[in-house]
């Protein structure tokens, strides 16, 4: 084998996509000596993905004073690229992190994500991305919008930013302070999700329990976002409620979209174009990718189905190694259109999560390894 790509996500809660890339590349070496190995760490939108971008495209690092999920004084970062280009992960202003014991979607606040894109874009960017996911919101991105100059104004005319719980307050909205600031800018909001923004697979009942809800607060949340569509529809003449992705990072993606005029893509898509990956499989013999679990979400805009169908046109192998398999999905590599060519777990024994989370890195080498003398008993034969 004389080149190989390493481009996996991480296995959230034990191994990270830079540790795995470090892993493979060192195994490879072992078993393929001369074999040009391209790491690529990636994430897909949520918590890690300035950090991926950073390893596997350079740039700087930029510290940016920004207010809390409950409007407190914390530092983000965003990375400064070449070519007034800007990566943002809405995590590291509004994610869960950020609250620990103190969830409560219903109060917490996107504005310091707005203040991340509005530094960026003072700086001098033209070209936005943000990744959404990881969050502790649920305001429709109205903090974010807020930050960026959108007015929200009550029945009564006052103009407030609104939170998750007060999204039904909103009678009218003026974009016009944003449109001035974000004229000639590109906007695009990566997300690894494709629900709407509310209803049984919307943005509240989906996630708003892991973010502090309880069963009435949902109900209450999601009535509060199906308002806040009602708004934007009647207001700024935009239907965004039912948009793919429309439900991720708290509504954030709808937010995005009406009040900034953002486009929402496929978080691997996004990474995988900046990081220039179908002119880097010229002259790959195989792709290594993976992901903690393969189940029916991987097939929908997750890292493993995208770089498997950016493979397949260049014809080259994928084998990913997952942590686990759901039943549903163990026939994906029949599926020609998916373009992946064989899949190996990591688990060696059955053995609870909390209990073999410890032996991540033990399993993953070692699965590696067997891999790897396959493939080379195959080229010596």
């Amino acid at each position: 084998m004389k080149k190989c790509i390493v481009v996996s996500d991480s296995f959230k809660g034990t191994l990270s996509s830079q540790e795995i890339c470090t892993l493979a590349a060192q195994r490879l070496e072992a078993y393929f000596p001369g074999c040009e190995v391209v790491r690529i760490p990636v994430a897909d939108g949520g918590e890690g993905t300035v950090a991926c971008f950073h390893e596997a495209c350079g740039g700087t690092l930029v510290s940016v004073p920004v207010s809390g999920p409950y409007g407190e004084a914390i530092t983000a970062e965003y990375l400064q690229m070449p070519g007034g280009q800007a990566v943002i992960e809405m995590a590291s202003a509004a994610g869960l992190p950020q609250v620990e014991d103190r969830k409560d979607p219903c109060k917490t606040t996107t504005y310091g994500v707005g203040q991340l894109i509005r530094h960026a874009v003072e700086a001098g960017n033209q070209n936005i991305l943000l990744g959404l996911g990881g969050s502790c919101t649920n305001d429709g991105g109205c903090g974010c919008a807020a930050a960026l100059g959108v007015q929200f104004l009550r029945a009564d005319g006052s103009n407030f930013v609104p939170v998750g719980g007060t999204l039904s307050e909103v009678a009218d909205i003026d974009t016009k302070e944003a449109e001035k600031l974000l004229a000639g800018v590109s906007l695009t909001a990566m997300c690894d999700i494709d629900n709407p923004l509310y209803g049984p697979t919307g943005a509240a009942y989906v996630f708003a329990p892991q973010k502090g809800a309880d069963e009435a607060t949902v109900v209450f949340l999601d009535g509060q976002l199906r308002a806040l569509a009602g708004v934007i529809e009647a207001k700024l003449g935009r239907s965004v409620a039912a948009l793919p992705g429309a439900g991720a990072a708290g509504g954030l993606g709808a937010g995005m979209v009406a009040f900034l005029g953002a486009q929402l893509r496929p978080g691997i898509e996004a990474v995988l174009d900046l990081v220039r990956f179908d002119a880097r499989l010229d002259g790959c013999d195989l792709v290594l990718t993976g992901e903690g679990r393969l189940d029916t979400q991987s097939v929908r805009g997750k890292v493993i189905s995208g770089v498997a169908k950016h493979a397949k046109e260049k014809s080259v192998p994928v084998v990913a190694i997952v942590g686990g398999v759901l039943p549903e999905v163990e026939d994906l590599c029949d599926d020609p259109a998916l373009g992946l060519t064989a899949v190996f777990s990591i688990n060696r024994q059955a053995m609870d999560f909390a209990q073999s989370r410890y032996a991540s890195r033990e399993n993953y080498t070692y699965t590696l390894n067997s891999i790897l003398r396959l493939l080379r008993a195959a080229e010596t034969k």
